[in-house]
């Protein structure tokens, strides 16, 4: 099912003011849970986990910055 541009606007938000939060407790929890790596391991986990929370919500960050395509044009010249 695909969503329209004003659900995946809305969809990102809670992502981004939510789950984004939310998904940073759990990372760095996980980190803490194991001894300290040496710095440069614990950097390279920290990149990785930061590159893997968008990737399933790719589709929906899509073109969210750009106008809506589904609104009527206004074209007044």
């Amino acid at each position: 099912m695909a969503l329209n541009y004003k659900a995946r606007r809305r969809w990102s938000l809670v992502i981004l003011l939510i789950g984004l939060p939310a998904y940073i407790v759990v990372a760095v929890s996980v980190v803490n849970m194991i001894d300290r790596p040496p710095i440069w391991l614990e950097l390279l986990i920290y990149i990785g986990l930061g590159i893997v929370w968008a990737l399933p919500f790719k589709a929906v960050f899509k073109g969210v910055g750009q106008a809506d395509p589904d609104a009527p044009q206004d074209d007044q010249d």
